[in-house]
């Protein structure tokens, strides 16, 4: 089986077990996220096929839609490639993106767990999936999670947590404003290469901007101009 048809064996397997998935976790976000992989991957010296197999499989089975379980999505990756007989370094390449690229594994707790492993594929295969979660798409993404978890919009009286551990990640009920900077806004000084940097700043500027709206809308009686100096 050549690498092409590898990879168009997994955007099969990916889309039939996605297609119920909640909307920020679907096949549309694998596609988005495969997609800033390529376009990340024309400037960087990366095996193609792992970061392409990274991309497609980083979320087949995310622990937050499976009782936690964070090893359920390593494991069924390695069985489906196992099963298209894909050599087994590269297997075992993509099972560690898959276990290392999420946000929550650089959260207190998770930190030494994080420093097991790094790559320049997961370093490429984290820059497009953290592109997904910021600027209009991020936005997006955090409000109709929000929803599927019947969290508040807003609630000024519910500060942000900035120095939250993993399990305090995992378990978090606070309104999805409140994602913006326990997440999303630290995203763009995470960023691993060049061209993820230079694709997050446009992104991240226009979080800030749809903040500075939506605090004026919430209440314009009030309103002050944020300076953004932590971000």
């Amino acid at each position: 089986m050549t690498n092409s048809e590898i990879i168009e064996e997994t955007i099969v397997f990916v889309k039939e077990t996605l297609q119920n998935a909640e909307g920020g976790h679907d096949w549309f976000h694998i596609q988005r996220v495969f997609n800033n992989t390529i376009l990340i991957a024309k400037e960087e010296d990366v095996n193609v096929l792992v970061v392409s197999l990274g991309a497609l499989l980083h979320d087949i089975a995310d622990a937050k839609f499976n009782d936690g379980d964070e090893s359920l999505g390593p494991k069924m990756a390695e069985n489906f490639l196992l099963s298209l007989n894909v050599p087994i370094d590269t297997i075992n390449h993509v099972v560690k993106i898959i276990k290392f690229s999420s946000f929550k594994a650089g959260l207190s707790d998770g930190k030494i767990k994080k420093k097991l492993f790094t790559s320049k594929e997961l370093q490429v295969v984290q820059d497009a999936d953290r592109l997904d979660a910021i600027g209009a798409i991020g936005i997006a993404r955090a409000f109709n999670y929000g929803g599927f978890k019947n969290r508040m919009l807003y609630n000024p009286s519910t500060p942000p947590n900035l120095d939250m551990t993993n399990e305090e990640y995992k378990n978090s009920t606070a309104p999805t404003i409140n994602h913006f900077y326990e997440k999303l806004l630290l995203l763009k000084g995470k960023m691993n290469t060049e061209t993820g940097k230079r694709l997050a700043e446009e992104r991240h500027q226009y979080m800030l901007d749809y903040l500075e709206q939506f605090y004026y809308e919430w209440n314009p009686l009030s309103f002050k101009k944020h300076s953004w100096n932590l971000f």
